[in-house]
């Protein structure tokens, strides 16, 4: 079905670039320290940069989820009304 295909098309772009984001975002703080260490170094009270960015990194994977669990819910919906259509034909 051209719906059903379109669905799975939004999804996967959906699922691919979340992936490239957490992807850049996670390999973001082994380039940044390697090159540019002054910049990780700064000191932000007890703890520097690279500390920070490090702990930003739990919180974003969860900020993630809770926007791909958003987004499927929305998708779940449309593959039932998918579903109810083609069961009423």
């Amino acid at each position: 079905m051209p719906e059903f295909q379109a669905l799975t098309l939004k999804k996967r772009r959906f699922i691919l670039k979340g992936c490239a984001f957490f992807l850049v975002y996670y390999f973001a703080l082994p380039v940044l320290v390697g090159f540019f260490p002054r910049l990780m170094e700064t000191n932000f009270g007890p703890v520097n940069a690279a500390y920070i960015f490090a702990l930003s990194q739990f919180f974003m994977a969860w900020v993630v989820a809770a926007v791909y669990v958003k987004a499927a819910a929305g998708w779940d919906k449309a593959a039932q009304e998918i579903i109810n259509r083609a069961e009423a034909r």
